[in-house]
């Protein structure tokens, strides 16, 4: 009787430490597969959104825990295979290829993940509220102020305008007077010749309607030695307006050479659309969130930086990009070719804001401003590594 008792309390024990050591090694897949997923799958996945891939809540409910293993390993051979579902996942987030993770996770750590999966969507999603802060309260008001009609502007501006609308009519007209006044003081010797022929002559015939200084004065003349098939033409000169302008377009030209190519005092067209579009984005942009904002960093340099760097990026940037930025589903980083850009600026851009059009996800609220920096400085010191298997060239040179 002991022994039976014994027997069967020793049993107890043995099945309270088995079930006390699985609740231990199921807690355990979950940690490790959370590091797992934040290392290889976060920068394309959310659990309850869809970003560059699907949400992944109870993505083990709709495919089974086989179809999830088998995907993460090869995903692109369960497409070419004709696998339904996968063809579906691909077509519908506009065919970006997932990297392919049979060859850098087991099998054991591939479970891990999808336990983290089961245990993440059983939680409940928590919805965030954005706060509005002082500064784009701000950026409102600023935005308002810098959108006032015409009508709004303050009564004594417009009359201001008003007034001085009157004025320019009232000297107009004045003037106007006066010249109908004083002209035919000036009797029958307006119509002698040399008057007439004279700037001031002409000046006088053309507010009186006489058109001649404008369009010449036709000689009526048949021009010598003109004949075509008994076609003939009278022998004038230019229209005065047109050889006016003709020699305008030259002191202008002269004046335009100078300017600009030999004492290059003023921008070219080059120069002053770059000019212009620095004024736009500084007119344009609110926030240092506005995608306009113009930022001036430096690439960092020192080995502290670049590491940290380094950190951010295999932990973010290396499931798209290549441990060595040889590139996989996204561009080479090593080479001297960029789809939006080379410049540290640039490259903090895009890191920033993402491309989410070719499956390039914004970090702006993951990463910080000085480790968004850090990773860009670190891109730009990859340049021309000459990495194994670096995938080919894309977008311009620089």
């Amino acid at each position: 009787m002991d022994l039976t008792f014994k027997s069967i309390r020793k049993a107890g024990f043995v099945l309270l430490a088995g079930l006390l050591l699985a609740g231990t090694t199921q807690a355990q897949d979950t940690v490790e597969g959370k590091k797992i997923f934040e290392g290889n799958c976060q920068a394309c996945h959310s659990i309850d959104a869809d970003v560059v891939g699907p949400a992944l809540k109870d993505a083990h409910k709709r495919r089974g825990d086989a179809w999830l293993v088998s995907f993460i390993k090869n995903s692109q051979e369960m497409v070419q295979a004709g696998d339904k579902d996968a063809v579906v996942v691909y077509e519908k987030f506009g065919k970006v290829p997932m990297p392919a993770f049979g060859g850098s996770l087991s099998e054991a750590d591939i479970n891990n993940v999808i336990a983290y999966i089961k245990e993440a969507s059983d939680k409940p999603a928590v919805a965030e509220v954005p706060a509005t802060t002082p500064t784009d309260a701000k950026a409102v008001v600023a935005g308002a102020e810098a959108e006032v009609a015409f009508m709004d502007l303050p009564p004594v501006l417009l009359l201001t305008f008003v007034l001085a609308a009157i004025i320019i009519l009232l000297t107009m007209a004045v003037l106007f007077m006066l010249f109908r006044l004083f002209v035919p003081m000036l009797g029958d010797s307006i119509h002698d010749e040399d008057f007439r022929n004279s700037l001031a002559g002409r000046m006088v015939f053309l507010m009186r309607g006489d058109v001649t200084l404008v369009t010449g004065k036709a000689k009526n003349e048949i021009h010598s030695q003109h004949d075509f098939d008994g076609i003939q033409e009278y022998d004038n000169d230019l229209p005065p307006w047109w050889k006016t302008m003709f020699y305008v377009t030259i002191v202008f030209a002269i004046g335009y050479m100078l300017h600009y190519h030999v004492f290059m005092s003023g921008p070219l067209q080059a120069e002053e659309y770059e000019m212009e579009m620095q004024e736009a984005a500084l007119f344009a942009s609110k926030t240092e969130d506005d995608p306009n904002a113009v930022t001036d960093y430096k690439p960092l340099t020192d080995a502290v930086a670049l590491e940290s760097g380094k950190s951010i990026y295999a932990a973010n940037c290396a499931a798209c990009h290549g441990t060595e930025g040889q590139g996989t589903v996204g561009p080479n980083l090593t080479d001297e070719y960029w789809l939006h850009g080379g410049e540290v600026n640039e490259i903090f851009k895009t890191v920033k804001f993402g491309v989410p059009a070719k499956g390039m996800v914004p970090w702006q609220g993951k990463l910080s401003k000085d480790q968004m920096l850090e990773v860009s400085s670190y891109i730009l010191s990859l340049k021309g590594s000459n990495p194994a298997n670096a995938k080919e060239p894309q977008g311009e040179k620089e």
